[in-house]
This record gives structure tokens, C-alpha cells and sequence, in this order.
């Protein structure tokens, strides 16, 4: 360990091997804008990772009152000092030239610039319209999972108590409803019952559809440093990609994408079957067993074969992993979440932990992922379609409870029906209903499926849209009132990352222009619309984050994510803390369900629950039947065909995702040098013996049609099963000649111009892994190889036509070099201490 190394060459960095159950060794990652040293650097500002769900902690550089830099925080239990390649140089688009600095408004069809005054009062004044007119179901708000929880809990108590809307989402519909769901289903409770530090204690790792080694980047340091130290774990893998998880795993699975659910009864039925079942656990701490033994006890490694076209023998393999480990940890995310059957699936995962017993000790836990770094607070605060807190929008209790903490009548807060999905509310704003759209910190107008569709909703004349964001993006371009916000480093708040770690991200540097925080907006608008509380009082009372942070702990109190024992002063200059923290957990909580399931009773769990299949809610009086101890829940679910198979037409399944070196629609790592050097452009992969069939090669410019649309991309050649296509979903159009959109007659390159509005039937999630697809050539390449990295599972395959020789090694050279360093004197990271 130690020297500078090239991190878009060697994204993972130097190994620190441990072995289990040992302390994973710190690594301090320092990037430095070029020519600086340490010494040049004046402050050092605390903060995470805003790029991903692995919470890194990092230290922002600061010279001259520009962000300059950042260091791993070697405190963190997090990162014990690392950083991936976002991390590292993702900081970089804060200071790009085209930030938003000043709100723009429609005029005579244009955008022109405008001041505060005049577009803040253009908003309220169209809420008040819509409100006298056509009541608060007119007014809808589609947020992030990348704002700070204080400025979500803010929206949601302006949106549900503040307007009475029910139509407030996060695009962590996207990619982390499922995760919520499948929790609840299972324990009747979200909140992840692991922690990242079961990774030092397992015997045994199983990655669900999740490509954490591109996703999850430090994590999987964490896991590959185990691998190279004594005892390391067994890994299971299920993925259709060869990833670098699947390369290094001891059984990879590779089913047909939307057979997950299948895959996953049988590796049910082989641990039923070989009675690797801990009874005990089961009688003590779980219901519905008989009936998840029976649902299963036809679903036979052959049968799934048949379906998943996977080996018989490796499902049994894989079950055999399993089925013998002693501290089983299991990781899930968009394999799962993002595809047919997605809670179903999900929950078969909880299944095999609590039939295991493998729960609540190091080592044996579950990850149900995210994907954004704050989805887990729009979660908490109920800016993602459920109610704060962790409460049952069908217990009255619940409602009465949280209108206490408001102020107001239960009757001031919607809950007559679910909260609106994101897909459900463009729906509505389609066919009028919605007529004011707020979209704050997300662009739909790439990330959501069928974009010529979304393209049309947000264009409406009848649709008054109001964007608050970094930059001009797609979605920026259709609104009528632009709001230019303040990011990541240029204000302060706090943000929970995917094991429930809550990290401090101080203001470092003044945002540019007029930007303001997300906060400030929030606030502003609160006061503009004047909402009061039922004695009269101010609805929102708090003025600046910490205030905003204090009046959360007051609504967290009592619940499953109680923040009580946090405060801003502790969260400085340490490691992050793990709710639930409060005066009987004062110094936070590494693993749930220690001594059992305890958010699953009747009168305080989350949700009643939903049939895994049709989606139909469970009444109160019927989960009180099922589970009147509160137990953890088994619950089964058959398994049904994915809802578009190929055919002659469109012969191909689509399936889309992440790249290492982006987030998101790329609207930041797109604008950082190194990261948009690594994989410049869409591509579009496909398996060797297809390309032969096709007769095409490395580098050919090739077109992925569905029944929605078409995109066209270069062509990589790699390992993916036969009869798959994957197209990153990053690639928009900011960047393009167009700007918003396709050009006039031509196919675009954004993965959703092809994907299918469907979802979930029960977590609501849309499903971007199981379009039917047809490939076509438009032109031979000209000895190109296609923009994809070489270092990620876009790795080229050996020995297929022109790739291996045309393509082009992924590096970053000089401007990518990263010092690696052991622990620092406490001193130099400014007295920090753990």
C-alpha cells in the first residue's frame, strides 16, 4: 500500500488483506486538484459521498473558497478511509462553468433569466390557483434521493400537512422502493437489519443482482480485501453480466433476466428439502412456514432450469453454499429490484435468512441496497409515498400520532389511500389531473422508462413544471420556472447511507451565483404560502438545517429510526452513527433484530403488508389474524412469466444499468474529466456468439429497438449470457447538439427512449431489466472499439471478432493518479477522533 495510483485504471486500488473477524485496515484515499499538495490545502471540511449509497466519508479541500479536493476520513467505520473513483473526482462538476446560477422563467415559450422574487412568487402564486380551483390533488412533488434528510422532511411536511397533497415521490422509486418493500413484507418494518461490517465477519457472501464491485465500490475493497486474507468467503453470485463479482465467485448463476423469482424458490426448496432449516429460529421468531414449505416443494432445481436456464447442478451448488454456511451475509439490489417480480424475489431472500436463522449477529444479515446515497432518508422522512417516521398510513393511531408532532388535525394529512407512486403521478399529470409538477434534485426526462412519453407529459401546456436543480438538464429545458440550487458541499445537512450509518455534510464553499439550498427553497416557498399549524402557528417553525435536523428527532422519536441520540455537535469530527440511537442505544445500533423481530406487531408495524403477486393490500383485521405476535413473515409467491417475452420481431431481452464511472443521468460525472473520459458514450453490449450470428463485430454503430422506441450505440462484445443486450442507462442529451432530446428522425442514445412503463405490482418500482428486443446494424465501425470501460463487466471477451486488439484500455493517466496512504497522524486530519 502506498504511491499514487491511477484510479480510473484501478478503480478498487491497493489490497489490505484481513482475515475474518478482524479490523479491516485503513487506507486513506487523497485526491488533490493538480499542482496542490496537502500543504496548500487551508481547511479540511467534513462530509460523504453524495454519488452512490455507500455513505464513504470523506474531507473536503478547500483553498481560496473553492473546492480543491478530497480524503478518505480514516475514522469512518464506513470507508475506514477509501474512496472510489466518484468519490475521488465526481467534486469537480461543483465548479463547472454551466452550473444554474440564476432562476429562469417561461417567456413566450422561452426560458429567460429572472430573479428570485419574481419565480418564487410565480410558484405560489399558481399553488394558490390550483389549491381554490381544483384542490390539492392538482399539486404533485417528484424529489431525489440526493438531497440532505432535513430538506426532505421539510417537503413532506409542506406537501402532506402543508398543501394535503398525497402525490410527493422520489426518484428512489427508481431503485430503492423494492428494498423498503421487501422489508416490510418480511419484518414489517423498513430499516436495514445488517451493517457493512458484517462483510469482516461472513463465512459466506451471496450478491443478488447486485454488481456491487461498480455499485458499491468501497464495499467491495471491503470484500476483496477479505478474499486476499486468511479464511476468506465463499461468494455466490447471481447475474447475467459477467461482472468482477461473477469472475471471483466460487458459484455464479446467470438465469434469463425475469426469472428471479423462480431461481429463488428453488434454492428455497433445496434448503427445505436438505433440512438445512434452524427450527428453532424459525418456531420462535417467524409465521407462515407450513405454507412457504409447500409453496416450494414442487419448485425443483430442474424446473427452475427449465425456466431460468440455468444448470440444475449449479442451483444446487449454489443451494449447497448456502444452505452450509455458518454466517451467511446477502447483498440485493437492481438485478432483483428493477425486474419482474421484484418484491417477490426480494422477499425470497429475507425467506432464506429467516429459515437460516441467519439474522441479528456478525456476519448473518441481509442488505436490501440502495442505489442513491440519500434514499434511505426520503424513506424516513416519507418523501417516497409513505408516511414519516415509519408510520401506517391504515392505523389512525399512526396518523393521529404524527399529527401531534405537526400540530394539526389527523384530518389535514392525507390518508384515505396509498400515497401516489412516481409512475402513478405522471399518469395523472398525462391526463390532466396533476396540473403543477415540482421536481426537485432528478431528471425524468432521462431516467424515467419511455421517454418520448415523458417527453409529452412534461411538455404540456396545461402542466406548469417547476425543476430545481444543479444544471439546464433535459428535464430543466421543458419547465416553466427553473430553480438553481446548491449542492453537495456548498450547504449543510445530514444523510443516511444504505446500512443506516447518518453522516454530518458541513457547508464547505459558497454555491456559485444565486444558487441556494434545497433547504432555503423549501423554506422560502413555506413561508410564501404562510401554512399554519391549528393554533395558528407557523407549520414549519425551523430556519436553518440544524433547527430543521432538531424538529426531525422530534418526529423520529419512539419510531424504528429514531434519531433522538444524534445531534449535530456528535456527528463532528467522528464516524458516522447507526439508528436507531436514543438514550437506550445512546451510541447507535450496528444490527437489528438481535433478540428477535420487534417492529411487526399489529399496532406498530409499517404496513399491513401486500399479496407478492396481485400487489392488493392487506387489511388490519386480517394481519392481525396472520400475525397477531408480531412476528417476522415468511411469505410465499409463485412464479409468473415476465410480462413481455422475446419473439420473431424483437427476438433480444433488454436489460439496462450502471456503470462504475457514472451516477445517475451523468449530470455531474459526466462533468468530471476523469469519470467522463472512462466511458464517454453509450454502448451496447452483446454476447459473442450473438454478434458472430448477427454478423457483427467490436465497434459496429448497431440499433436496440422495442415496441416503445430505439436507441443506437457502439457494440461491445463481452461475456453477457446469450440472448441479452445491456445499455448503460446514463446517457442523455445534455451534451449533445439537441439538448433535450434525440435529434429530428434519428434514434437517441438514452437507454429509456426502449424501455416499458411497467411495475411492480407491489413495491411500484418500474421494470427496466425485461423488454423484448430486436438488433439491428446501421454501420460497420471504423476500427473503433466501442466507449466502454475495459476495467468493469463491459470487459471486452477474449477472442471475439476485432475486440480484444481494437479496444481501448481504460485509463486515466497522470490526472488520475491517487495518493494511497496508511493512517495519518490524528493531528493531521484536524484532531478528528473516533
Amino acid at each position: 500500500m502506498g504511491g499514487h495510483v491511477d484510479r480510473i485504471a484501478e478503480p478498487w486500488g491497493g489490497r489490505t488483506p484481513y482475515a475474518r473477524g478482524g479490523t479491516w485496515p485503513v487506507r486513506v484515499d487523497t485526491y488533490l486538484a493538480d499542482g496542490l499538495d496537502q500543504a496548500a490545502v487551508q481547511r479540511w471540511v467534513q462530509s460523504a459521498s453524495i454519488l452512490h449509497s455507500d455513505g464513504d466519508a470523506m474531507d473536503v479541500a478547500v483553498r481560496d473558497g473553492r473546492i480543491v479536493g478530497v480524503r478518505g476520513r480514516a475514522v469512518d467505520r464506513v470507508n475506514h478511509g477509501r474512496l472510489g473513483p466518484k468519490d475521488l473526482f465526481g467534486w469537480q462538476a461543483n465548479a463547472s462553468p454551466d452550473r444554474l446560477t440564476r432562476p429562469l422563467v417561461r417567456e413566450g415559450g422561452r426560458l429567460v433569466e429572472s430573479d428570485w422574487d419574481t419565480a418564487m412568487g410565480r410558484i405560489a402564486g399558481r399553488t394558490r390557483q390550483l389549491l381554490e380551483e381544483r384542490g390539492p390533488g392538482s399539486i404533485g412533488f417528484y424529489t431525489s434521493g440526493q438531497l440532505f434528510l432535513e430538506e426532505y422532511y421539510t417537503l413532506a411536511v409542506i406537501a402532506r400537512a402543508g398543501i394535503g397533497t398525497h402525490h410527493l415521490d422520489g426518484n428512489t422509486r427508481l431503485c430503492t422502493s423494492t428494498a423498503a418493500e421487501a422489508l416490510k413484507e418480511s419484518f414489517g418494518c423498513d430499516g436495514q437489519p445488517g451493517t457493512y461490517d458484517d462483510i469482516d465477519h461472513a463465512d459466506t457472501i451471496a450478491l443478488f443482482g447486485h454488481n456491487i464491485a461498480e455499485t458499491q465500490p468501497v464495499q467491495w475493497m471491503r470484500v476483496l480485501d477479505r478474499l486476499d486474507g486468511a479464511d476468506p468467503p465463499r461468494l455466490v453470485c447471481v447475474d447475467p453480466r459477467p461482472t468482477r463479482v461473477a469472475r471471483l465467485a466460487d458459484v455464479h448463476l446467470a438465469p434469463r433476466v425475469g426469472t428471479n423469482a423462480a431461481l429463488l424458490n428453488a434454492l428455497l426448496h433445496e434448503i427445505v428439502r436438505t433440512d438445512r432449516v434452524d427450527h428453532a429460529y424459525v418456531a420462535a421468531h417467524t409465521v407462515g412456514y407450513e405454507e412457504l414449505a409447500r409453496r416450494v416443494a414442487g419448485t425443483t432445481p430442474e424446473w427452475a432450469a427449465r425456466i431460468c436456464d440455468v444448470p440444475a447442478a449449479r442451483i444446487r451448488e449454489a443451494a449447497e453454499v448456502l444452505g452450509t454456511a455458518a454466517r451467511l451475509l446477502s447483498t440485493v439490489l437492481q438485478g432483483v429490484y428493477q425486474s419482474h417480480q421484484a418484491t417477490a424475489a426480494a422477499v425470497q431472500i429475507n425467506n432464506l435468512h429467516l429459515l437460516r436463522g441467519m439474522l441479528g449477529r456478525p456476519g448473518a444479515g441481509v442488505l436490501q441496497m440502495n442505489g442513491q446515497p440519500t434514499a434511505q432518508n426520503t424513506r424516513e422522512c416519507g418523501a417516497d409515498g409513505d408516511l414519516p417516521g415509519f408510520r401506517n398510513w391504515q392505523n389512525d393511531q399512526h396518523v393521529a400520532d404524527l399529527a401531534r408532532v405537526w400540530n394539526v388535525d389527523p384530518s389535514a394529512i392525507p390518508h384515505h389511500g396509498p400515497p401516489t407512486h412516481a409512475m402513478q403521478m405522471f399518469r395523472y399529470a398525462e391526463q390532466g389531473t396533476v396540473r403543477m409538477l415540482w421536481i426537485s434534485g432528478t431528471n425524468p426526462a432521462v431516467s424515467l422508462p419511455e421517454l418520448r412519453r415523458i417527453r409529452s407529459v412534461l411538455a404540456q401546456d396545461r402542466l406548469f413544471v417547476v425543476v430545481q436543480d444543479l444544471f439546464p438538464t433535459e428535464t430543466a429545458r421543458l419547465a416553466d420556472v427553473v430553480l438553481p440550487a446548491a449542492t453537495w458541499g456548498e450547504k449543510t445537512g445530514t444523510f443516511t447511507n444504505a446500512d443506516r450509518t447518518v453522516h454530518l455534510s458541513d457547508k464547505a464553499v459558497d454555491p456559485p451565483g444565486e444558487a441556494r439550498a434545497d433547504l432555503d427553497v423549501f423554506l422560502d416557498y413555506a413561508a410564501r404560502m404562510d401554512f399554519r399549524d391549528k393554533d395558528g402557528g407557523p407549520l414549519v417553525d425551523w430556519h436553518d438545517p440544524e433547527s430543521a435536523f432538531e424538529a426531525w428527532k422530534r418526529c423520529s422519536a419512539g419510531r424504528p429510526c429514531d434519531y433522538t441520540g444524534i445531534t449535530y455537535e456528535g456527528l463532528r469530527g467522528g464516524s458516522g452513527i447507526q439508528w436507531p440511537c436514543h438514550t437506550g442505544a445512546p451510541r447507535g445500533t450496528p444490527r437489528l433484530y438481535t433478540d428477535g423481530v420487534t417492529w411487526a406487531a399489529p399496532d406498530v408495524c409499517e404496513t399491513y403488508g401486500k399479496d407478492l403477486v396481485t400487489g392488493a393490500a392487506t387489511e388490519a383485521v386480517e394481519y392481525r389474524a396472520l400475525n397477531p405476535d408480531g412476528k417476522a413473515m415468511l411469505k410465499a409467491a409463485d412464479y409468473l412469466p415476465p410480462h413481455e417475452e422475446p419473439d420473431e420481431r424483437y427476438p433480444f431481452q433488454l436489460t439496462t444499468g450502471r456503470t462504475l464511472y457514472h451516477f445517475h443521468t451523468r449530470t455531474k460525472t459526466g462533468r468530471a474529466p476523469q469519470l467522463d473520459g472512462a466511458a464517454p458514450d453509450v454502448w451496447v453490449e452483446a454476447s459473442a456468439a450473438d454478434a458472430a450470428a448477427h454478423g457483427l463485430a467490436e465497434g459496429d454503430l448497431v440499433q436496440v429497438a422495442t415496441a416503445r422506441g430505439a436507441l443506437r450505440g457502439r457494440l461491445r462484445i463481452t461475456a453477457i449470457r446469450p440472448g441479452l443486450l445491456f445499455v448503460p442507462f446514463h446517457y442523455g442529451y445534455w451534451d449533445t447538439p439537441s439538448g433535450q432530446g434525440p435529434a429530428e428522425g434519428v434514434p437517441g442514445r438514452a437507454a429509456n427512449e426502449a424501455t416499458v412503463t411497467d411495475w411492480d405490482p407491489v413495491s411500484k418500482q418500474p421494470l427496466f431489466k425485461t423488454a423484448a428486443a430486436a438488433l439491428t446494424l446501421v454501420e460497420r465501425g471504423d476500427g473503433t472499439a466501442a466507449p466502454a470501460p475495459t476495467t468493469t463487466a463491459s470487459a471486452p471477451v477474449d477472442g471475439a471478432p476485432g475486440t480484444a486488439p481494437r479496444a481501448r484500455t481504460t485509463v486515466g493517466g497522470p490526472s488520475a493518479y491517487v495518493t494511497e496512504s496508511g493512517p495519518l497522524p490524528w493531528d493531521e486530519y484536524g484532531g478528528d477522533r473516533a
